[in-house]
């Protein structure tokens, strides 16, 4: 009696664990269809405390996404950008009407300027993902309004297609869209990997699957970036390789003797071309 009963909780023990595996196939497979690719700079957090969880929180899976656009200038011909370890540096620079680089045999006159920055955009995205509501489309209308609600409950209700206890259906019969409503968490996920379901009207259909999600935009802040350890160059003419003329730029402005310092990078761009150059939020000083 006792061996039958370890055989039988050994059973349950595999086809949970089984379960498990497939749960967690499902959330990988999600977790790679949201996933937003993005570089994101590392950044310091501070926890101030544990979030009680809601009545509803096995029913919706929610996530916060912070979008910032890099502040950015249009960098023209004959323009470099010189950025310094520090401001003061930057500031010396600025007071000089113009500034007289040697370039082995010959010399190029430069005008230092501040940079103002293009406008740029910080917010936030809010999606809440339903586990329980599935969406569907592509459904005709060929029976009454009210044997198409049933017909669609059945159908969505069979295990052997991965369906399951129907809570609530909802049918626009104009737009042939709709949504249902599961009674367990897990299904409509399951059966939106699928993508299309089949289900029996007075024929079979094979109808779209989605999985039903909401996205609010949230803290939409715009800013205006003035870098204070970033100068611009202009009127810089074209008589060397342009690697070779940058380079003689960075030797002058590392010169202390030259009102310079230490060069944390530096962009020349020579004549006719253009070059975007993006900025990184410990170099541009925001402003909203």
């Amino acid at each position: 009696m006792l061996e039958k009963g370890n055989k039988d909780l050994m059973e349950k023990l595999k086809k949970s664990q089984a379960k498990l595996q497939a749960k967690k196939a499902e959330s990988a497979t999600l977790q790679q269809r949201f996933k937003i690719h993005v570089q994101i700079p590392e950044k310091k957090v501070k926890f101030t405390g544990k979030e009680e969880d809601s009545d509803d929180s096995g029913q919706h899976i929610k996530g916060v996404f912070t979008i910032a656009q890099r502040p950015s200038v249009l960098l023209k011909g004959g323009q470099a950008l010189i950025t310094f370890e520090e401001e003061k540096v930057a500031a010396q620079i600025l007071k000089m009407a113009k500034c007289t680089v040697s370039c082995d045999k010959d010399k190029v006159h430069v005008k230092p300027k501040s940079l103002t920055l293009d406008p740029f955009v910080k917010f936030e995205v809010h999606l809440d993902v339903s586990t329980k509501t599935l969406s569907f489309s592509n459904v005709p209308f060929t029976l009454s309004e009210e044997r198409m609600r049933d017909r669609l409950e059945i159908s969505f209700s069979k295990p052997s297609r991965g369906g399951g206890e129907v809570q609530k259906v909802d049918y626009d019969m104009h737009t042939g869209k709709g949504q249902i409503t599961f009674l367990n968490t897990g299904v409509a996920e399951r059966l939106a990997l699928k993508r299309m379901y089949r289900v029996d009207m007075d024929r079979e259909v094979n109808v779209k699957v989605d999985l039903v999600y909401n996205y609010k935009l949230k803290k939409f802040q715009t800013f205006c970036g003035t870098p204070k350890r970033t100068i611009l160059l202009c009127g810089i003419t074209d008589f060397q390789d342009e690697e070779d003329l940058q380079d003689h730029l960075e030797i002058h402005f590392q010169k202390p003797s030259n009102y310079g310092g230490e060069v944390e990078c530096i962009k020349y761009v020579s004549g006719g071309n253009e070059v975007k150059a993006f900025f990184t939020e410990d170099v541009a000083e925001m402003e909203a």
